[in-house]
């Protein structure tokens, strides 16, 4: 499969990166640490930016996530479960375990689950799903698709670029620990969060 997706890319260059990653947020099998790495590997010698590359991969994240999220806005949890345990499960890749992750993972963290989830491998593709289900706001769930799948794409698209040719290694070392990447994104973002309110009530404290 990587091998596919390889020369997918290399061929048609921001159009196979945003419709693989609108292929991978339907279909977890599919490596997005493969293609964003990759991608920023190949924008050292052909003529992609990374700009465009994650552009690209932004727009097609957000159509495999939206693709989910009306599906789910669409079918009860019944009869996606037996779709899930019939073929449609097999030919799609999915299972039930899956799901019912995704479900949990929303009901723990509510609506900033739309943004926390695109850093977690299946989760990141299913979290549309619940979301839709529970009628979650559109406008917000865009935005925070949105915020996390750039983070995420730019991230893997400048790691590739800077392994050069050691992108593969740092794909499945990113794959393997996507919690710990996780867990050190939520403290950057906790600590920048922090930092803003300090300087905000400084700036507040300094005009009185």
């Amino acid at each position: 499969m990587n091998t596919t997706i390889i020369d997918f890319i290399s061929n048609y260059g921001y159009v196979a990166v945003a419709i693989l990653i609108a292929v991978e947020n339907i279909f977890p099998p599919i490596p997005s640490e493969v293609i964003l790495t990759f991608s920023g590997f190949l924008s050292l010698s052909a003529h992609l930016s990374i700009g465009g590359l994650i552009i690209a991969s932004t727009i097609g994240a957000l159509i495999g996530a939206l693709v989910l999220y009306f599906f789910g806005k669409l079918i009860s949890f019944e009869t996606l479960e037996r779709l899930i345990q019939g073929k449609w499960g097999k030919i799609l890749h999915f299972k039930m375990e899956h799901l019912e992750k995704a479900q949990k993972f929303f009901n723990r963290h509510g609506s900033s689950t739309a943004f926390w989830g695109r850093f977690l491998p299946v989760i990141r593709s299913l979290i549309s799903i619940p979301a839709g289900m529970a009628e979650f706001s559109l406008k917000k769930f865009l935005l925070f698709t949105s915020a996390g799948s750039l983070i995420w794409n730019a991230a893997l698209i400048m790691v590739g670029r800077t392994a050069g040719s050691s992108w593969q290694q740092f794909s499945g070392i990113i794959e393997e620990y996507s919690f710990i990447i996780l867990g050190i994104v939520i403290v950057l973002g906790v600590i920048g969060y922090l930092i803003y309110r300090h300087l905000k009530t400084k700036k507040q404290s300094s005009q009185k």
